[in-house]
């Protein structure tokens, strides 16, 4: 009788085991997953901003200019205005990017049991 009650605890603590690892998998949060393609798109996202904001700068400079008959005025203090806005929006963005980069531990990359410290 003794062997069948220990059979069933037996059971019952693997069952429990099972249980109790599983609300542990389901409690830990997803690892990050950094590949280059998204940081490939981050840099894409602020070369583009700031090609952007020359680009906007330029052309409405020169609308401006052509209009007014003032061609390298407006021309120049556009674009070096559009170099200003592109390069405040790039260090947003980059900004951000920092923000959620933080949010992953420092040794995401670090396998269990390696000690050794890169730097």
């Amino acid at each position: 009788m003794a062997a069948v009650s220990q059979g069933n605890d037996l059971e019952r603590l693997r069952d429990l085991d099972a249980k109790i690892a599983k609300v542990k998998a389901s409690m830990e949060p997803p690892k990050p997953v950094q590949d280059h393609h998204s940081m490939a798109q981050v840099g894409w996202r602020m070369v583009t901003e700031l090609v952007a904001g020359l680009g906007v700068g330029a052309m409405i400079g020169y609308g401006l200019d052509v209009w007014l008959g003032t061609l390298p005025l407006f021309l120049i203090v556009l674009t070096l205005l559009g170099f200003v806005a592109g390069v405040k929006t790039m260090l947003r963005s980059a900004r951000e990017f920092e923000t959620t980069d933080n949010a992953a531990p420092p040794d995401a990359g670090a396998e269990q049991g390696d000690n050794r410290r890169g730097g």
